[in-house]
């Protein structure tokens, strides 16, 4: 059993997580990923590790209640435990030969690229931070943000905080500036592909981080298969991330979709709610 250290509401569905599991703190590393169960008879589900504390023994991870085993995760206070914590998983995100990184996260993918700030930073390179959001009070980790990068970016949708539009609207005033040699972009496969088809005309290397559907982690299951470049990878095993311009974004989208109505129900079966 992983007991739940801090537990930490972010907005209306989005919660932040420390879970003591002191192997896993040991050696994880940002852009990797864990696989949790709520409960023996839960469901296993993928998490991105957004921070680690090796002392304390700690991982954080970042989880939008939108489904049937998040929002049984979201019943859970401080203190109480959760059935399994498996990981590290995947591989970790390795930015080292760049100098001029531009970190691109949409929605809950800010979580993904908060652990790159801090890196980069550390190791002397120059970090440029877009962050954007529906609405303002979904905007996470924004004073931590401040601290690390170089510059920030904040976007809205509504224009209610920061700026009104897209990331790809900061995004192209940047590489119009010049001088970046990689963007890390991180959120929905929407907004992924925008910032790929973007980057592309400007011959900007860019990564982004394959969060697919996923059962076992190991690659044996076959469910979070994508196609890059032209060839069968596994998000688990050879990911989650890759080389943006080179994946299927239009397969991965659909893929996705694949077991919405199923989800739904799922998840309106333990809430006590109606489909």
């Amino acid at each position: 059993m992983f007991r739940i250290a801090r537990k930490k509401v972010l907005n209306f569905n989005t919660v932040e997580y420390d879970i003591e599991a002191p192997l896993v703190a040991g050696r994880c590393r940002g852009g990797q990923f864990v696989i949790l169960r709520v409960d023996e008879n839960g469901e296993r589900v993928p998490f991105t590790i957004a921070d680690y504390d090796r002392a304390a023994g700690t991982v954080t991870i970042i989880v939008q209640t939108i489904g049937a085993s998040t929002y049984k995760l979201s019943l859970k206070n401080e203190g109480e435990c959760i059935a399994d914590f498996v990981g590290p998983l995947g591989n970790p995100t390795d930015l080292n030969e760049y100098e001029n990184v531009v970190l691109v996260g949409g929605g809950i993918g800010s979580a993904v690229i908060y652990p790159q700030t801090a890196e980069l930073k550390s190791a002397g390179k120059k970090v440029t931070v877009i962050v954007g959001a529906k609405t303002k009070e979904l905007i996470i980790h924004e004073d931590d943000f401040r601290a690390r990068a170089d510059e920030l970016f904040l976007m809205t949708d509504d224009g209610s905080y920061g700026e009104k539009g897209f990331v790809t609207d900061a995004l192209k005033k940047l590489l119009d500036r010049g001088g970046y040699d990689c963007v890390f972009a991180v959120g929905p496969l929407p907004m992924m592909r925008a910032v790929c088809k973007l980057t592309e005309n400007y011959g900007v290397k860019t990564v982004v981080s394959m969060n697919s559907i996923m059962v076992d982690g190991t690659g044996m299951c076959g469910g979070c298969r994508l196609t890059v470049g032209g060839k069968t990878k596994y998000a688990c095993v050879d990911g989650p991330e890759f080389d943006g311009h080179l994946v299927d974004f239009d397969e991965a989208i659909n893929r996705s979709k694949i077991y919405r109505e199923q989800e739904a129900e799922h998840y309106c079966r333990v809430t006590g709610e109606r489909k």
